[in-house]
């Protein structure tokens, strides 16, 4: 009975709170060392390479439920502090001055906590989802002269190359316009005649995120330049990633215990460096594919 009362107090959810935070901010410092390859020119291979490795190997593959559990419990655990807190004092002090006794990010932890998740949704949706579940997800291509000139050939894991003309979409169509070649399972290649895998190729995941920034045409049909839009939310969603971050990294040490007067200052000053550096790097990213990429 007590051991359940505990579990369900508020200290628990903030130590879960704290834990779960911390993890997020390690996911954090890894997923923004990938993405930072976007800014390096000419390296579809390489961040594609690095994103069939995020996506086939077991090990980050764990990791990454984990973070999907993270994300849960971290959510879920805001919303019902934030209940309790509001339950707990339906009325506000008679004598309060927030602007002195808290700062603005702590204020809002849930309303900024709230937008972060719109966005990882969002994210998700746009990103995560098209690379697992789409069907009609681009596989990397290369455009090489032969004999002066252009071909178009597909990339295989195991470094050969595929003409596009000779890649059938499936083996119906294979088997109509006699194509030596197709795909199966969204990114396998089968030799159509023995029927046996030959190679595979990779998701463009590059290609998907360069065309969704730099994307002119119309959001929901209507505003022009969307991906001139999707750049400006990103920018503005590090922001409230930032303001939420400054509170909430400082905070989760204190959670766990680890609140000395040798070692919070030094949590607080990498607290908000983290805050302002980590989301900075994030958002340079699609203003460097917009503005800048060729």
């Amino acid at each position: 009975m007590a051991k359940s009362a505990l579990l369900k107090s508020s200290l628990a959810k903030k130590y879960w709170m704290a834990l779960t935070g911390l993890f997020l901010c390690l996911f954090l410092t890894g997923h923004l060392a990938g993405n930072l390859q976007l800014l390096v020119p000419n390296n579809a291979l390489n961040f594609n390479k690095y994103a069939l490795f995020m996506t086939s190997n077991p090990a980050v593959k764990l990791l990454s439920y984990l973070t999907y559990i993270s994300i849960l419990f971290h959510a879920i655990d805001g919303f019902l502090l934030t209940y309790q807190n509001i339950k707990a004092r339906p009325i506000g002090y008679a004598k309060n001055n927030p602007s002195k006794n808290s700062s603005i990010s702590s204020r809002n932890m849930a309303v900024l906590g709230t937008l972060i998740l719109v966005f990882i949704v969002t994210h998700m949706v746009n990103f995560w989802a098209k690379m697992h579940f789409d069907k009609n997800m681009p596989l990397q291509t290369i455009t090489v002269e032969v004999m002066g000139q252009k071909q178009d050939l597909y990339l295989t894991t195991n470094e050969s190359y595929l003409p596009i003309t000779q890649v059938a979409k499936n083996y119906e169509e294979a088997s109509k316009t006699g194509a030596q070649t197709y795909i199966e399972n969204r990114t396998e290649f089968f030799n159509t005649q023995a029927k046996v895998k030959i190679g595979e190729g990779y998701k463009d995941l590059y290609k998907l995120t360069i065309d969704f920034f730099k994307s002119k045409g119309k959001l929901f049909n209507v505003i022009p330049n969307e991906g001139l839009v999707f750049t400006i939310l990103y920018v503005l969603s590090m922001a409230v990633l930032g303001f939420h971050l400054l509170h909430g990294f400082s905070s989760a040490f204190q959670s766990v215990g680890l609140n000395n007067s040798n070692w919070t200052p030094k949590i607080k000053l990498f607290g908000k460096l983290f805050a302002i550096v980590v989301p900075i790097l994030f958002a340079i990213i699609p203003v460097y594919i917009h503005f800048f990429l060729k």
